[in-house]
Protein backbone atom coordinates (compact mmCIF):
# COMPACT_ATOMS: atom_id res chain seq x y z
CA UNK A 1 0.00 0.00 0.00
CA UNK A 2 1.02 3.61 -0.34
CA UNK A 3 1.31 6.33 2.28
CA UNK A 4 0.13 9.91 1.87
CA UNK A 5 3.71 11.18 1.87
CA UNK A 6 4.52 9.05 -1.16
CA UNK A 7 1.44 10.32 -2.95
CA UNK A 8 2.36 13.92 -2.19
CA UNK A 9 5.85 13.38 -3.56
CA UNK A 10 4.48 11.74 -6.70
CA UNK A 11 2.14 14.65 -7.28
CA UNK A 12 4.46 17.50 -6.41
CA UNK A 13 3.63 20.40 -8.70
CA UNK A 14 0.45 18.77 -10.02
CA UNK A 15 -2.68 20.84 -9.62
CA UNK A 16 -6.32 20.08 -10.36
CA UNK A 17 -6.96 20.15 -14.07
CA UNK A 18 -3.54 18.90 -15.13
CA UNK A 19 -3.27 15.54 -16.83
CA UNK A 20 0.00 14.34 -15.29
CA UNK A 21 -0.56 10.69 -14.26
CA UNK A 22 -0.42 9.83 -10.59
CA UNK A 23 2.38 7.49 -9.53
CA UNK A 24 0.69 5.53 -6.77
CA UNK A 25 1.82 2.02 -5.84
CA UNK A 26 -0.97 -0.55 -5.64
CA UNK A 27 -3.56 2.10 -6.48
CA UNK A 28 -5.29 2.91 -9.73
CA UNK A 29 -5.12 6.27 -11.49
CA UNK A 30 -8.65 7.17 -12.52
CA UNK A 31 -10.22 10.16 -14.25
CA UNK A 32 -13.09 12.24 -12.89
CA UNK A 33 -15.60 11.55 -15.66
CA UNK A 34 -18.40 13.62 -14.13
CA UNK A 35 -19.10 15.83 -11.13
CA UNK A 36 -22.76 16.51 -10.31
CA UNK A 37 -24.64 18.17 -7.44
CA UNK A 38 -27.00 15.64 -5.84
CA UNK A 39 -28.18 17.65 -2.80
CA UNK A 40 -27.38 20.84 -0.93
CA UNK A 41 -23.71 20.52 0.00
CA UNK A 42 -23.26 17.14 -1.72
CA UNK A 43 -21.64 16.34 -5.07
CA UNK A 44 -21.27 12.98 -6.75
CA UNK A 45 -18.13 11.97 -8.63
CA UNK A 46 -18.12 9.42 -11.43
CA UNK A 47 -14.67 7.87 -11.82
CA UNK A 48 -13.40 5.89 -14.80
CA UNK A 49 -10.12 4.47 -16.07
CA UNK A 50 -8.37 6.89 -18.47
CA UNK A 51 -8.20 4.11 -21.09
CA UNK A 52 -11.73 2.89 -20.50
CA UNK A 53 -10.47 -0.31 -18.89
CA UNK A 54 -12.58 -2.48 -16.60
CA UNK A 55 -12.45 -1.55 -12.91
CA UNK A 56 -12.16 -4.07 -10.05
CA UNK A 57 -15.44 -5.63 -8.97
CA UNK A 58 -17.00 -4.65 -5.66
CA UNK A 59 -19.86 -5.63 -3.35
CA UNK A 60 -22.50 -3.55 -1.50
CA UNK A 61 -20.93 -1.79 1.48
CA UNK A 62 -17.55 -1.33 -0.22
CA UNK A 63 -15.53 1.86 -0.11
CA UNK A 64 -12.51 3.26 -1.90
CA UNK A 65 -9.64 5.46 -0.80
CA UNK A 66 -9.60 8.63 -2.90
CA UNK A 67 -6.14 10.17 -3.24
CA UNK A 68 -6.56 13.80 -4.28
CA UNK A 69 -4.04 15.76 -6.38
CA UNK A 70 -2.66 17.48 -3.25
CA UNK A 71 -1.84 14.09 -1.67
CA UNK A 72 -4.83 14.08 0.70
CA UNK A 73 -6.45 10.66 1.16
CA UNK A 74 -10.09 10.27 2.10
CA UNK A 75 -12.46 7.30 2.19
CA UNK A 76 -15.83 7.23 0.43
CA UNK A 77 -18.48 4.55 0.00
CA UNK A 78 -19.23 3.31 -3.49
CA UNK A 79 -22.84 4.21 -4.22
CA UNK A 80 -23.22 3.50 -7.93
CA UNK A 81 -24.18 0.45 -9.93
CA UNK A 82 -21.94 -2.49 -8.97
CA UNK A 83 -22.77 -4.14 -12.30
CA UNK A 84 -21.25 -1.21 -14.22
CA UNK A 85 -17.72 -2.54 -14.72
CA UNK A 86 -16.29 0.72 -16.04
CA UNK A 87 -17.26 3.44 -13.56
CA UNK A 88 -17.34 4.06 -9.82
CA UNK A 89 -19.65 6.59 -8.18
CA UNK A 90 -19.08 8.25 -4.81
CA UNK A 91 -20.76 11.19 -3.07
CA UNK A 92 -18.94 13.83 -1.04
CA UNK A 93 -20.55 15.99 1.62
CA UNK A 94 -18.92 19.38 2.18
CA UNK A 95 -17.68 19.35 5.79
CA UNK A 96 -17.09 22.96 6.93
CA UNK A 97 -15.28 21.71 10.04
CA UNK A 98 -13.40 18.95 8.21
CA UNK A 99 -9.69 18.65 7.40
CA UNK A 100 -9.92 20.00 3.86
CA UNK A 101 -10.58 16.91 1.74
CA UNK A 102 -14.24 17.63 1.05
CA UNK A 103 -13.49 21.31 0.37
CA UNK A 104 -10.91 20.27 -2.23
CA UNK A 105 -13.44 18.00 -3.95
CA UNK A 106 -16.12 20.69 -3.98
CA UNK A 107 -13.99 23.69 -4.87
CA UNK A 108 -11.04 22.43 -6.93
CA UNK A 109 -11.66 19.00 -8.39
CA UNK A 110 -13.08 19.07 -11.94
CA UNK A 111 -14.07 16.60 -14.66
CA UNK A 112 -10.95 15.46 -16.47
CA UNK A 113 -8.74 15.58 -13.36
CA UNK A 114 -6.81 12.50 -12.35
CA UNK A 115 -7.09 10.95 -8.86
CA UNK A 116 -5.58 7.93 -7.17
CA UNK A 117 -7.94 5.20 -5.99
CA UNK A 118 -7.14 2.45 -3.49
CA UNK A 119 -9.41 -0.53 -2.97
CA UNK A 120 -12.25 -1.32 -3.17
CA UNK A 121 -12.50 -3.00 0.23
CA UNK A 122 -15.55 -3.95 2.27
CA UNK A 123 -15.85 -3.76 6.06
CA UNK A 124 -19.66 -3.39 5.95
CA UNK A 125 -20.85 -6.37 3.89
CA UNK A 126 -24.48 -7.22 3.21
CA UNK A 127 -25.12 -10.66 4.69
CA UNK A 128 -28.02 -12.92 3.66
CA UNK A 129 -31.33 -12.31 5.43
CA UNK A 130 -35.03 -12.94 4.93
CA UNK A 131 -35.72 -9.22 5.41
CA UNK A 132 -33.75 -5.99 5.75
CA UNK A 133 -34.37 -2.67 7.44
CA UNK A 134 -31.95 0.01 6.22
CA UNK A 135 -31.57 3.17 8.33
CA UNK A 136 -29.67 6.14 6.89
CA UNK A 137 -28.87 9.54 8.33
CA UNK A 138 -27.73 12.20 5.88
CA UNK A 139 -24.73 11.17 3.78
CA UNK A 140 -24.97 7.78 5.49
CA UNK A 141 -27.25 6.85 2.61
CA UNK A 142 -24.25 6.16 0.37
CA UNK A 143 -23.24 2.63 1.52
CA UNK A 144 -26.91 1.65 1.77
CA UNK A 145 -27.80 2.53 -1.83
CA UNK A 146 -26.12 -0.55 -3.34
CA UNK A 147 -27.58 -2.69 -0.55
CA UNK A 148 -31.08 -1.58 -1.45
CA UNK A 149 -30.43 -2.42 -5.09
CA UNK A 150 -29.01 -5.83 -4.15
CA UNK A 151 -31.99 -6.67 -1.93
CA UNK A 152 -34.32 -5.64 -4.74
CA UNK A 153 -32.41 -7.73 -7.26
CA UNK A 154 -32.66 -10.78 -4.99
CA UNK A 155 -36.37 -10.25 -4.39
CA UNK A 156 -35.80 -9.85 -0.64
CA UNK A 157 -38.27 -7.87 1.45
CA UNK A 158 -36.77 -4.56 2.59
CA UNK A 159 -37.57 -1.04 3.75
CA UNK A 160 -35.44 2.09 4.00
CA UNK A 161 -35.81 4.70 6.74
CA UNK A 162 -33.98 7.82 5.56
CA UNK A 163 -33.56 10.88 7.77
CA UNK A 164 -31.91 14.22 7.03
CA UNK A 165 -31.94 17.87 8.03
CA UNK A 166 -34.12 18.95 5.10
CA UNK A 167 -35.41 17.35 1.89
CA UNK A 168 -32.97 19.44 -0.11
CA UNK A 169 -30.01 18.11 1.89
CA UNK A 170 -30.85 14.42 1.34
CA UNK A 171 -28.71 13.03 -1.46
CA UNK A 172 -30.32 10.61 -3.95
CA UNK A 173 -33.75 11.12 -2.35
CA UNK A 174 -35.55 11.54 -5.68
CA UNK A 175 -33.63 8.64 -7.25
CA UNK A 176 -34.72 6.33 -4.44
CA UNK A 177 -38.36 7.36 -4.25
CA UNK A 178 -38.76 7.21 -8.01
CA UNK A 179 -37.33 3.69 -8.15
CA UNK A 180 -38.84 2.13 -5.04
CA UNK A 181 -41.85 4.20 -4.00
CA UNK A 182 -43.40 3.57 -0.60
CA UNK A 183 -40.63 1.28 0.64
CA UNK A 184 -38.49 4.42 1.01
CA UNK A 185 -39.56 6.42 4.07
CA UNK A 186 -38.12 9.95 3.84
CA UNK A 187 -38.08 11.86 7.14
CA UNK A 188 -36.76 15.44 6.88
CA UNK A 189 -36.13 16.67 10.42
CA UNK A 190 -37.40 20.21 9.78
CA UNK A 191 -40.77 18.80 8.66
CA UNK A 192 -41.28 15.59 10.64
CA UNK A 193 -38.74 15.60 13.47
CA UNK A 194 -36.32 12.80 14.31
CA UNK A 195 -36.70 9.23 13.12
CA UNK A 196 -39.18 7.27 15.24
CA UNK A 197 -36.80 4.43 16.03
CA UNK A 198 -39.02 2.92 18.72
CA UNK A 199 -41.82 2.43 16.19
CA UNK A 200 -39.51 0.73 13.71
CA UNK A 201 -37.27 -1.22 16.08
CA UNK A 202 -39.28 -1.64 19.27
CA UNK A 203 -40.20 -5.25 18.48
CA UNK A 204 -37.18 -7.53 17.85
CA UNK A 205 -37.50 -9.68 14.73
CA UNK A 206 -35.44 -12.80 14.19
CA UNK A 207 -35.94 -12.71 10.41
CA UNK A 208 -34.60 -9.18 9.88
CA UNK A 209 -31.12 -7.65 9.62
CA UNK A 210 -30.81 -3.95 10.43
CA UNK A 211 -28.17 -1.88 8.60
CA UNK A 212 -27.47 1.64 9.84
CA UNK A 213 -25.08 4.36 8.73
CA UNK A 214 -25.14 7.98 9.78
CA UNK A 215 -24.02 10.49 12.41
CA UNK A 216 -22.86 9.20 15.79
CA UNK A 217 -26.06 10.17 17.69
CA UNK A 218 -28.20 8.23 15.22
CA UNK A 219 -25.99 5.13 15.36
CA UNK A 220 -25.93 5.25 19.17
CA UNK A 221 -29.72 5.59 19.33
CA UNK A 222 -30.21 2.64 16.96
CA UNK A 223 -27.80 0.54 19.04
CA UNK A 224 -29.77 1.33 22.22
CA UNK A 225 -33.12 0.43 20.71
CA UNK A 226 -31.69 -2.77 19.19
CA UNK A 227 -30.27 -4.05 22.49
CA UNK A 228 -33.03 -6.72 22.81
CA UNK A 229 -32.55 -7.88 19.21
CA UNK A 230 -30.79 -11.19 18.41
CA UNK A 231 -26.96 -11.13 18.25
CA UNK A 232 -25.54 -9.71 15.00
CA UNK A 233 -28.99 -8.53 13.85
CA UNK A 234 -27.66 -4.95 13.79
CA UNK A 235 -24.74 -3.90 11.63
CA UNK A 236 -23.49 -0.31 11.60
CA UNK A 237 -20.95 1.86 9.86
CA UNK A 238 -19.73 4.95 11.68
CA UNK A 239 -18.47 8.33 10.53
CA UNK A 240 -16.26 8.70 13.62
CA UNK A 241 -14.64 6.35 16.10
CA UNK A 242 -16.26 5.60 19.44
CA UNK A 243 -14.69 6.51 22.76
CA UNK A 244 -12.28 3.86 24.06
CA UNK A 245 -11.10 2.81 27.50
CA UNK A 246 -7.45 3.23 28.42
CA UNK A 247 -5.02 0.97 26.52
CA UNK A 248 -4.45 -2.51 27.94
CA UNK A 249 -0.71 -1.87 27.92
CA UNK A 250 0.94 1.42 28.82
CA UNK A 251 4.53 0.17 28.40
CA UNK A 252 6.42 0.19 25.08
CA UNK A 253 6.18 -2.88 22.83
CA UNK A 254 7.93 -4.14 19.72
CA UNK A 255 6.47 -4.54 16.26
CA UNK A 256 8.25 -6.74 13.74
CA UNK A 257 7.70 -6.12 10.05
CA UNK A 258 7.97 -9.66 8.74
CA UNK A 259 8.45 -8.90 5.03
CA UNK A 260 11.14 -6.29 5.54
CA UNK A 261 12.78 -7.92 8.54
CA UNK A 262 12.74 -4.69 10.54
CA UNK A 263 11.66 -4.26 14.16
CA UNK A 264 10.48 -1.00 15.71
CA UNK A 265 9.68 -0.05 19.31
CA UNK A 266 6.29 1.61 19.82
CA UNK A 267 6.27 4.00 22.77
CA UNK A 268 3.06 5.15 24.51
CA UNK A 269 3.10 8.51 22.72
CA UNK A 270 3.41 7.06 19.18
CA UNK A 271 0.83 5.16 17.13
CA UNK A 272 1.68 1.84 15.53
CA UNK A 273 0.98 3.49 12.19
CA UNK A 274 3.58 6.20 12.74
CA UNK A 275 6.05 3.70 14.16
CA UNK A 276 5.91 1.33 11.18
CA UNK A 277 6.13 4.24 8.77
CA UNK A 278 9.29 5.38 10.54
CA UNK A 279 10.66 1.90 9.84
CA UNK A 280 9.97 2.27 6.13
CA UNK A 281 6.52 0.65 5.77
CA UNK A 282 4.38 2.50 3.23
CA UNK A 283 0.87 2.17 4.67
CA UNK A 284 -2.13 4.03 3.28
CA UNK A 285 -4.32 5.76 5.87
CA UNK A 286 -7.29 8.10 5.82
CA UNK A 287 -9.21 9.00 8.99
CA UNK A 288 -6.48 7.97 11.47
CA UNK A 289 -9.25 7.69 14.08
CA UNK A 290 -10.10 4.00 13.74
CA UNK A 291 -13.33 4.51 11.83
CA UNK A 292 -12.51 3.85 8.16
CA UNK A 293 -10.41 0.67 7.99
CA UNK A 294 -7.95 2.00 5.41
CA UNK A 295 -4.87 1.10 7.47
CA UNK A 296 -6.05 -2.43 8.33
CA UNK A 297 -3.04 -4.77 8.30
CA UNK A 298 -2.69 -8.55 8.73
CA UNK A 299 -1.31 -9.71 12.09
CA UNK A 300 0.88 -12.83 11.96
CA UNK A 301 1.66 -13.21 15.67
CA UNK A 302 0.68 -11.47 18.89
CA UNK A 303 -2.55 -10.13 20.37
CA UNK A 304 -3.66 -6.65 19.30
CA UNK A 305 -5.46 -4.31 21.65
CA UNK A 306 -8.27 -3.44 19.24
CA UNK A 307 -9.39 0.17 19.62
CA UNK A 308 -11.23 0.77 16.35
CA UNK A 309 -14.87 1.18 15.33
CA UNK A 310 -14.64 -1.09 12.27
CA UNK A 311 -14.07 -4.69 13.33
CA UNK A 312 -16.93 -6.81 14.66
CA UNK A 313 -16.49 -8.79 17.87
CA UNK A 314 -15.73 -12.05 16.07
CA UNK A 315 -13.17 -10.29 13.85
CA UNK A 316 -11.44 -8.88 16.90
CA UNK A 317 -11.40 -12.30 18.54
CA UNK A 318 -9.61 -13.77 15.50
CA UNK A 319 -6.63 -11.41 16.11
CA UNK A 320 -5.51 -11.78 12.50
CA UNK A 321 -5.69 -8.09 11.57
CA UNK A 322 -5.66 -4.66 13.20
CA UNK A 323 -6.08 -0.97 12.44
CA UNK A 324 -2.65 0.54 12.91
CA UNK A 325 -3.81 4.10 13.50
CA UNK A 326 -5.46 3.48 16.90
CA UNK A 327 -4.96 -0.13 18.00
CA UNK A 328 -2.01 -1.26 20.07
CA UNK A 329 -0.64 -4.48 21.61
CA UNK A 330 -1.70 -6.49 24.64
CA UNK A 331 1.75 -8.08 24.91
CA UNK A 332 5.43 -7.37 24.38
CA UNK A 333 5.46 -8.02 20.62
CA UNK A 334 3.39 -8.03 17.45
CA UNK A 335 4.43 -9.41 14.08
CA UNK A 336 2.76 -7.75 11.10
CA UNK A 337 2.62 -8.76 7.44
CA UNK A 338 4.54 -5.69 6.28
Amino acid sequence: MVGTSAVADAMSGVSAGQQTPLIVANAATLTVAAKDPVAEGVVSLTLAHPDGARLPDWTPGSHIDLVLPDGTTRQYSLCGDRWDAHTYRIAVLREPSGRGGSAYVHDRLSPGDRVGVGGPRNHFPLVPSEKYLFIAGGIGITPLLPMVRQAELLGTEWQLLYGGRTRASMAFREELTAAYGERVHVVPQDELGLLDLAAWLGTPRADTKVYCCGPAPLVAAVERVCTPWPPYALRVERFTATAQAAPVREAPFEVELRRTGRTVTVTPDVSVLDAVRSAGADVLSSCEQGSCGTCMTPVLEGQPDHRDAVLADHERAANDCMLLCVSRSCGDRLILDL
